[in-house]
């Protein structure tokens, strides 16, 4: 098992790398750069010059290495990755990009993390209630939810969410993780509940896209396996059908939904991201859009290289459970290309 994970570290390493370089090159392929912004921030609020706005604009340039060629950029930026474990200054927010995503990263996986385990949970279950009555309103019904799940754009759910909560309810705190008065308070129950009042559409959110994502592939699953022949075999002996399903089914049906864990948590991650850009949680989500508009190149290239090896974690990890399950799969050496 330890060579098998150490073979499947191996071939994410180069992957890992080019997704570096495709990454920071289409980062850097729109015209401008921070440069650009602090010119356009000194005239329309300072009140400079073109010129002087220009001069200032080229200096800062200069001095914090904008003005080197694309790969030279990239260059220094990995190297201090791998040799420094320094991922750069962030030009916005005037501190490393480390403490920048230091203090995002973990209320994103956080909240993707939580989001996986309940789409997980409740995908499954809702799969192997519509694939155990095939064809009936139970079917129809939850067959049509995880059609909506699928179809509908999380940012449209979020946009109407927050269109609700404000006219219909006026909400007006909906862009922090807790009310003013708990901003500074110690953890107590009344906080966390109030957490959850603040975090709950994202959850549910993505929580609703990652679910109908497991039911569909769980009943699609479950009804190969119910027409096997070690299952009527089964059936032949005597045993409920609940065991039959319980027993026999469904832990082989799980095998095909376990590889594909490897792809839900990325996407329980962008789910995270794309509802909590509508909702403005200082999340991933909002420090990649700001870093985009301003030309903070560091920043968003850090934040994409880490959701690239969330990819790639997520896939490892899916190939290992499936390993523990199967035994075929060690011995060929993955479940992935």
């Amino acid at each position: 098992m330890f060579r098998f994970l150490l073979v499947r570290i191996a071939s994410a390493i180069p992957v890992l790398f080019v997704l570096s370089v495709v990454t920071f090159a289409i980062i850097q392929a729109p015209p401008g750069d921070y440069s650009d912004y602090i010119r356009s921030q000194m005239i329309n609020q300072g009140g400079a010059s073109f010129e002087e706005a220009d001069a200032q604009a080229q200096a800062y340039k200069i001095a914090n290495g904008l003005d080197k060629p694309m790969v030279v950029q990239y260059v220094n930026w990995i190297t201090g990755i791998v040799t420094r474990g320094d991922f750069g200054h962030s030009l916005f927010y005037n501190k490393p990009v480390s403490e920048v995503v230091g203090e995002r990263l973990p209320r994103t996986l956080a909240l993707a993390l939580v989001c996986h385990i309940l789409a997980s949970i409740i995908g499954i279950t809702f799969g192997i209630l519509a694939a155990t009555r095939q064809y009936t309103w139970v079917d129809s019904l939850l067959s049509g939810i995880s059609f909506l799940g699928m179809t509908v754009p999380r940012f449209l759910m979020a946009l109407i969410i927050v269109y609700i909560m404000v006219f219909h309810f006026n909400v007006t705190e909906i862009n922090s993780f807790h009310s003013a008065k708990y901003g500074g308070a110690p953890w107590s129950w009344d906080k966390f509940v109030d957490l959850l009042k603040h975090v709950w559409p994202v959850i549910a959110i993505a929580t609703f896209g990652g679910l109908a994502y497991n039911m569909r592939v769980m009943r699609g699953n479950l009804l190969d396996t119910l027409n096997a022949q070690y299952v009527e075999t089964a059936r032949a002996k005597g045993l409920s059908e609940r065991a039959v399903i319980m027993r026999h089914a469904v832990p082989n049906a799980l095998h095909p939904l376990v590889m594909y864990q490897g792809v839900v948590l990325p996407y329980m991650l962008t789910g995270e991201i794309e509802t909590a850009i509508i909702f403005a949680l200082p999340t991933v989500g909002p420090a990649i859009v700001g870093s985009m508009w301003v030309g903070d190149v560091y920043v968003t290239a850090t934040f994409m290289l880490v959701l690239s090896a969330t990819l790639i974690v997520g896939n490892i990890i899916a190939d290992m459970l499936l390993a523990l399950l199967d035994p075929r799969v060690r011995l060929g050496g993955g479940a992935h290309a």
